[in-house]
């Protein structure tokens, strides 16, 4: 949904992607984005929104000048870290040295798959290999303090294959698969399961402090965020408002957390929305990003622009917040066609202070953008973008220098 919270295989197809849940590029996704069916700038956000919330996505790159002469002024040295498949939530061990993230593709023996594993490499792309149980789909993987253990969802317990997708249809909507929270060793040994409900548990992160994790759990009957010790126990519900609460990250201090919601406003959208619930299904659409203290108070909206801003992290300096939106429907460079531009909504990039001041965008270039984060020392920013994709539907992780 982290997607919306965005469900990604268990997180975060829909119009405009293949069965296979790849993006179809050209005329057909314009005219299923609405450029010729005449629909609202927010009709086409939501179906943005699920390219990053779903699939959401050349070495020593300088930074570059995309789009309509925009500049990405504080990305420089852009490293590709992978190459292929659907690549995504990528996150760095606290000492800044190693990345976890979800692929379809398995970078030891370069074989892809229908559904996501995690997996573990170094800053080079390079020493690749597989932490999950390699069934089912597993997604939202992360660093527990020490770098000896990573946090993952899965869907293995209830199935040995990929999960079913989503039905495609006039409406964009996901499954909210059964999945259960589950740390492990690097090297796959040592399986330890943290939660024990039905239903969705997902869209987990560790505390900075070690101490607790948070995740989405639909385990009271809606989408809410929840806190637990690391070893699963002391489980505590920190949001209660009707909607989707998901893809929190705490804040370098431990005391804060930011998520993204999407709540529905009316008596008829909220029934609607506790339908779909009802079969575990989720329309994805516009979100608002969010902050809270660690124990659920003071809970502080950040956005208000109607967009879909989603995947949110605070930056190290613990007062600026990184996101991906649809709020700029302006125009993208093609890379595979110098001089062309696009005119499809995208998913970019942008750096927020807390109180919702100051909002900037980073990225320009392509039109999936999503999943930023920083190294702990706040030297390096990545994320996972479909810029230089060979493939439709392909997403990689790109890391860059971040320049003040």
């Amino acid at each position: 949904m982290r997607r919306i919270g965005v469900a990604g295989e268990g997180h975060r197809c829909l119009p405009g992607t293949d069965r296979a849940g790849h993006i179809r590029p050209g005329r057909r996704m314009r005219r299923r984005a609405g450029l010729s069916l005449g629909l609202t700038k927010d009709m086409i956000r939501q179906l943005v929104a699920t390219m990053l919330s779903v699939h959401i996505l050349a070495a020593g790159l300088p930074a570059t000048t995309t789009g309509a002469g925009q500049v990405e002024r504080h990305l420089t040295n852009v490293r590709q870290l992978t190459v292929g498949g659907r690549n995504t939530e990528a996150y760095f061990s606290l000492d800044g040295t190693r990345v976890i993230f979800q692929s379809t593709h398995d970078p030891v023996s370069h074989t892809v798959s229908g559904c996501s594993q995690m997996y573990v490499m170094d800053l080079h792309g390079d020493n690749g290999r597989r932490v999950s149980t390699g069934y089912g789909a597993a997604t939202g993987g992360y660093f527990f303090p020490g770098g000896r253990r990573v946090l993952y969802a899965s869907t293995h317990l209830t199935g040995l294959h990929c999960p079913p997708r989503p039905p495609q249809g006039d409406r964009v909507r996901q499954i909210l698969h059964d999945s259960e929270l589950f740390s492990v060793r690097l090297d796959g040994r040592e399986l330890q399961r943290l939660t024990f409900s039905s239903g969705y548990d997902a869209e987990a992160t560790v505390a900075p402090n070690g101490k607790t994790i948070v995740f989405t759990s639909v385990r009271d009957g809606d989408i809410d965020l929840y806190s637990m010790n690391i070893d699963g126990t002391g489980v505590t519900r920190l949001t209660d408002a009707v909607g989707y609460e998901g893809s929190a990250c705490y804040s370098p201090d431990s005391q804060r957390i930011v998520y993204h919601a999407r709540h529905p406003a009316t008596a008829d959208e909220r029934e609607a929305y506790q339908t779909l619930l009802s079969h575990s299904l989720v329309e994805t659409g516009n979100a608002e990003i969010f902050t809270m203290n660690a124990d659920g108070s003071g809970t502080y909206q950040v956005t208000a622009n109607g967009a879909s801003n989603v995947a949110p992290c605070f930056h190290p300096d613990g007062r600026r917040i990184l996101f991906s939106s649809s709020l700029s429907l302006g125009l993208t460079r093609d890379r595979a066609k110098p001089g062309r531009v696009n005119s499809q909504p995208a998913f970019h990039l942008y750096v927020v202070n807390d109180d919702g001041t100051g909002l900037e965008q980073i990225t320009f270039e392509g039109r999936v953008n999503g999943f930023p984060v920083m190294s702990p020392d706040g030297t390096m920013l990545m994320w996972v973008s479909d810029r230089h994709a060979k493939e439709p539907g392909e997403l990689n992780v790109f890391l860059a220098e971040w320049a003040f």
